[in-house]
């Protein structure tokens, strides 16, 4: 499932660094929770749990049934 979610990621990734941020995929664990690390101008942004939420969680979840939920470390 890593490879599936890097794959997602990798989509979502530009529209990240146009604001200048990124994202970097922590881990997946075996019960569906995706960790990653917001980066950049991600990291500190007060909109960045719902960029978290509804824009990576909501198209992980979307692409990939198995995604339960994803959470910023």
């Amino acid at each position: 499932m890593k490879e599936k979610v890097e794959k997602v990621l990798n989509e979502i990734r530009p529209s990240l660094q146009a604001d200048g941020g990124d994202v970097e995929l922590v881990e997946v664990t075996d019960e569906g929770i995706v960790k990653v690390e917001l980066q950049g101008a991600c990291a500190g942004c007060p909109m960045s749990q719902m960029t978290l939420k509804n824009g990576i969680e909501k198209r992980l979840k979307k692409e990939i049934p198995e995604v339960k939920e994803v959470q910023s470390v």
